[in-house]
């Protein structure tokens, strides 16, 4: 497989028995399959020196802001979006085969975000109550209303359909 940064060739390594493709003196990226990349993004998690410092070659320069083919699909051009809430680290990610391209670097990055899971899901609930949280309120506060409003409405009408009759399991009817 070639890296869709430089075009040099991806080796494969075995890190907690998951083999990862690392651009090896070429631009230091690294190639994560689907979902491989989940066991390596928290610092707790074991992650190998060999993904943390791949050996670059200083004479490669990459413009980051190109947009990159998957290695492994063919001709699909890859999504770019934040890891997370906080807008740090960009990272490219398969539409086709959902693997996950880091750069340089930014697996180290990505590893010092959060301290956990649990961790980067509180930061991006803090930042939506942050921004929308007055408007929920508001419309919780509109909804009650409207539920009070239906329930006068229903109790209004109450003597039509005492609660004595359940339709279709007594032949008298309601009265």
């Amino acid at each position: 497989m070639q890296c869709p940064r430089c075009s040099n060739e991806l080796t494969v390594i075995n890190v907690e028995g998951i083999d990862v493709d690392i651009c090896e003196n070429g631009c230091g990226g690294v190639w994560f399959d689907a979902f491989e990349f989940k066991k390596f993004d928290e610092p707790s998690e074991p992650a190998g020196e060999e993904l943390l410092n791949v050996l670059q070659n200083p004479n490669i320069r990459i413009d980051q802001s190109q947009r990159i083919k998957c290695p492994k699909c063919d001709n699909l051009v890859m999504m770019r979006h934040f890891f997370s809430i906080k807008k740090e680290v960009e990272i490219d990610e398969c539409p086709g085969c959902a693997g996950i391209w880091l750069d340089a670097g930014e697996l180290a990055h990505i590893r010092e975000l959060f301290e956990s899971e649990e961790a980067r899901l509180q930061a991006a609930e803090e930042i939506f109550y942050k921004t929308f949280g007055s408007e929920m309120a508001a419309q919780q506060t509109s909804d009650e209303e409207l539920l009070a409003k239906a329930r006068r409405f229903a109790n209004f009408f109450k003597w039509i359909c005492p609660t004595a009759y359940i339709p279709g399991k007594q032949s008298w009817g309601a009265f």
